[in-house]
């Protein structure tokens, strides 16, 4: 996955207090996904990425890295 992708999901979890532990049951995954994900050593499916948007109330476009908003 880009780098933005993974910059923007550690950046929206810590903004909202959450741990990897705490998005990881949110998402239904582990821990160790969730690392994954924010260190760019795996890349979401479609429903995960949409899952994250709804989570923290942002875009796919924003998640991606297409917009700044």
């Amino acid at each position: 996955m880009n780098e933005i992708f993974c910059k923007r999901l550690f950046q929206l979890r810590k903004e909202k207090g959450l741990k990897q532990s705490e998005l990881a049951l949110k998402l239904n995954t582990s821990t160790r996904r969730i690392s994954h994900l924010e260190t760019g050593n795996a890349e979401p499916d479609l429903d995960t990425l949409l899952k994250i948007s709804e989570i923290f109330n942002v875009t796919t476009d924003y998640l991606l890295g297409k917009t700044d908003y």
